[in-house]
């Protein structure tokens, strides 16, 4: 089954009994810029002066992505991917993206009830073979092997995320940090992909400050 960078990072995000790994306020904002990654990667979108521009309008193919770029390209004007994080980043996005992968049966969709009151879902795997291939991968390249640029951009959103070190509690710190600083490519994809992996940060500790104070 092929999956988007964002379902990759969901499967990472959600143990094996289908709760996740890191804070909800981390990981929505995570999302927003792993979109936004991606659709670099595809080189729908690209940085030009410090802010997002759409490069090419064509639809991806993902039902996801296309509504993001096509967002993006009916936005009055460019803006940085700082803005766009805090636009996108909602849970709406993230049960969107896990009711898909339930749909396909990747995972499984079980609500229940805390105390017998508090509604709660969770998404433990029913396909444990897709995340099964996304961890190789990812794991070949924290030992050594050269990322191509999907596995890069999960691996920095990871990082951004605080999910690297929950998710591969093994890996090494200044790898996974080299490739989360772009040391991976030069081009402007990487250049774009790293101001968008900046925003995913900056939302991130911003959703999680927030968080704390409330």
């Amino acid at each position: 089954m092929t999956v988007t960078i964002a379902e990759e990072l969901l499967l990472l995000a959600y143990n094996e009994q289908g709760r996740p790994l890191v804070n909800t306020t981390q990981l929505d904002p995570a999302l927003a810029g792993v979109l936004l990654a991606e659709l670099a990667v595809e080189e729908r979108v690209e940085l030009s002066d410090k802010k997002l521009r759409v490069k090419d309008p064509a639809p991806v193919g993902d039902a996801e992505l296309d509504a993001t770029l096509a967002r993006i390209a009916a936005e009055s004007k460019e803006r940085k991917p700082t803005w766009w994080v805090q636009r996108l980043q909602s849970h709406k996005v993230r049960k969107r993206l896990l009711a898909k992968l339930a749909d396909a049966r990747v995972l499984s969709e079980e609500r229940g009830k805390v105390l017998g009151v508090f509604p709660v879902t969770r998404w433990p795997e029913a396909h444990p073979g897709v995340e099964a291939d996304v961890r190789e991968r990812v794991s070949a390249v924290l030992a050594g092997v050269d990322p191509d640029a999907r596995t890069a951009v999960l691996i920095a959103i990871m990082h951004a995320a605080k999910l690297d070190r929950k998710a591969f509690p093994g890996a090494s710190k200044e790898r996974i940090k080299e490739i989360a600083e772009g040391a991976w490519a030069a081009d402007a994809v990487a250049k774009t992909i790293a101001a968008i992996n900046a925003a995913a940060t900056a939302g991130a500790a911003s959703a999680t400050m927030a968080a704390a104070s409330s």
